[in-house]
């Protein structure tokens, strides 16, 4: 067939035009067309997975990955680290790991040494946890119109605190006193974020869920299954039913002012809680969204308080970002075929369809996909959704 490995971009552009041109014979499975074409899909792959690059994970991190791929469980690591009590320490990064563990570990799960000998980076929590809250800075006005806090108080500034005290007594002391934000273009207000956050806790506790939440249940398949839901018109309102049922809230709680945010995934002591701002009211938004929290429910939510607040206009070096951006790509619209698809190569409403019905999900994600990969957001106004989302869940005030 006379393909060979991709090195360079200008072989990699001559591979895309090639797939090009296969794709618009349409041959048929077996021909050598055909195996021409599965064959380029992969050698483009390839050279794209080598072509990004990100940071070495955490050692912790690296330990949780392998675990996962290989279905281990904590018990499972006790001949590596010492004991169950060890091994519960090293991944909730209580105990750092010793020479003899990395030994281990790097010759039993076959773990990079230089990924093990790396030094915990210290995280935002950590620099932030004895952060003081100055409790007039609060957005106490918009909070009371939307009827988060009950009063007919005219000066709010004056009584600042014992209203913040009640608005968050449920919470106990679980209040998410820090939120594990990334890097924003735009200026985030802290106190109107932490309101939010705290909002949607309140919520989460009040609404969620029937079930308990299994650590580890959130995988590439569990995901696929929520985006499969989206081929109906109810999709998000099914989504949040599923997921609640496996033990993860869903609550959909517009931004306030002074930030700029899509949603946020968080750990509570009952479970993971997804938050969704619905900034923008469109159908592949949302599932782009929500499959994004998704994998950070799954890959890096481990303990209360951790926080991850995403403004997915903005895009930054965060390994963690960076992997769930990867991730939720993949799960909605494998890699694989999304390269050698119609949908992809023509960019045609029927090729759109075609690849929606393939993979049983909505044509807006698709089509959404097409936009972002193009920076053009005027093509495919049609497929992606508008004003679809919000109108299926109460919006604003109380719920």
């Amino acid at each position: 067939m006379n393909a060979k490995v991709i090195n360079t971009e200008a072989q990699y552009r001559k591979a895309l035009a090639e797939v090009e041109r296969l794709m618009g014979l349409d041959p048929l499975p077996g021909t050598s067309e055909a195996d021409r074409l599965d064959l380029l899909g992969v050698l483009i792959e390839n050279y794209e997975r080598g072509y990004y690059h990100f940071d070495l994970p955490e050692p912790v991190d690296a330990i949780l990955f392998r675990m996962e791929e290989q279905g281990l469980l904590q018990r499972d690591l006790v001949p590596f680290i010492g004991s169950k009590s060890k091994v519960s320490e090293v991944l909730s990064r209580k105990r750092p790991l010793t020479i003899q563990m990395i030994r281990s570990l790097h010759a039993g799960l076959d773990i990079p040494a230089e990924v093990l000998l790396q030094e915990p980076k210290k995280t935002r929590i950590d620099q932030y946890q004895d952060i003081q809250l100055d409790w007039e800075r609060f957005p106490l006005d918009e909070m009371v119109k939307r009827g988060w806090i009950k009063t007919g108080i005219k000066n709010l500034r004056k009584h600042a605190a014992e209203l913040m005290e009640e608005f968050l007594s449920p919470l106990g002391k679980q209040f998410p006193s820090v939120a594990l934000c990334r890097r924003t273009k735009k200026e985030m207000d802290i106190y109107a974020l932490l309101a939010w956050t705290a909002r949607v806790f309140l919520r989460a506790a009040q609404e969620c869920c029937p079930e308990e939440y299994e650590d580890g249940s959130v995988t590439k398949e569990f995901m696929r299954e929520v985006a499969r839901l989206s081929w109906s018109n109810m999709g998000p309102l099914l989504a949040q039913e599923f997921l609640a049922n496996h033990g993860i809230a869903l609550i959909i709680e517009p931004q306030l002012s002074k930030t700029a945010m899509d949603g946020g995934s968080m750990m509570s002591p009952k479970g993971p809680v997804i938050g969704l701002t619905l900034r923008y009211d469109r159908v592949d938004s949302f599932w782009f969204t929500l499959i994004h929290e998704l994998v950070h429910v799954g890959k890096h939510l481990k303990e209360h308080g951790e926080i991850y607040i995403d403004d997915l206009d903005s895009k930054f070096d965060d390994p963690k970002e960076k992997e769930a951006d990867l991730v939720s790509g993949d799960v909605l619209i494998p890699r694989r075929i999304w390269k050698t698809s119609r949908a992809n190569v023509q960019k045609t409403a029927s090729g759109i369809n075609e690849l929606a019905k393939q993979l049983s999900i909505h044509p807006a994600i698709v089509a959404g996909k097409i936009r972002f990969e193009s920076h053009d957001y005027t093509i495919f106004n049609e497929f992606v959704g508008h004003n679809q989302v919000r109108n299926l869940f109460p919006w604003g005030g109380d719920v």
